[in-house]
C-alpha cells in the first residue's frame, strides 16, 4: 500500500495521526484508556512544609476548569472616609472581605473554595514604596484554607503590585476551579 500523502507532508501528517489518537484514547500518557468522571483533583503538598498551599496541582481531562473574574473587597467601613485606609480596612480585612465573595460567587455556580486549583493574588503595601503586608493577607487566607473545615490547598501565586482598581484597595484574588 503506497501513500498519497507527498513526502514533504508525511511528519505533519504523522503529527495530526497522533493527535487525532490521542483524543480518542485521553491525553494523560499514563492512562490505560479514556479519562472517567471519577479521576480526582490530585494536590501535591510542599515536602516538609506546613505552608498552607499546594506545591503543584493536577487536575485530570475529566474536569471543567471554570475561571470567575477577579475579586475586590467590599468597604469595611463604609461610612468612613471614601477610598480612606479605614474605608477599605487593612490586607487582613480586605483578605477576609475578598474570599468571603469570592466563597459566594463560586457557592452560586455549585462549586465551593474546596475546587480551587489556582489562585493568584495580588496585593498591595498599606504604605507607598514598602512591602506588602503578607502576614496580614496569610491571617486572612488561613480562616478559608488549610483548616479542618477546608483543607485542599490550591496552587497559589502571591505577587505584589503598585495598586489595584480603586484607591486604597490593597488585595485582589483570582481563583481557577475545576467542576468535581
Amino acid at each position: 500500500m503506497t501513500s498519497t500523502v507527498p513526502f514533504a507532508l508525511r511528519p505533519l501528517a504523522l503529527s495530526l495521526c497522533a493527535i487525532l489518537l490521542l483524543g480518542v484514547a485521553g491525553c494523560d500518557p499514563k492512562a490505560t484508556g479514556p479519562a472517567t468522571e471519577k479521576q480526582a483533583v490530585q494536590r501535591y503538598p510542599i515536602p516538609n512544609s506546613t505552608f498552607p498551599i499546594a506545591r503543584a496541582v493536577e487536575v485530570p481531562a475529566s474536569k471543567v476548569l471554570v475561571f470567575p473574574s477577579g475579586t475586590t473587597p467590599d468597604p469595611a467601613n463604609p461610612e468612613a472616609e471614601k477610598f480612606s485606609a479605614e474605608y477599605w480596612g487593612d490586607t487582613k480585612a480586605q483578605t477576609v472581605s475578598v474570599l468571603t465573595k469570592t466563597k459566594a460567587t463560586l457557592e452560586s455556580l455549585g462549586l465551593g473554595l474546596g475546587d480551587v486549583v489556582k489562585m493568584t493574588a495580588y496585593v498591595v503595601a498599606p504604605t507607598p514604596g514598602a512591602a506588602m503586608d503578607f502576614a496580614g493577607f496569610m491571617e486572612g487566607y488561613t480562616q478559608f484554607f488549610g483548616t479542618a473545615e477546608q483543607p485542599k490547598l490550591p496552587a497559589r501565586t502571591t505577587v505584589q503590585v503598585a495598586g489595584l482598581a480603586a484607591q486604597g484597595m490593597l488585595v485582589e484574588i483570582e481563583v481557577i476551579v475545576a467542576r468535581p
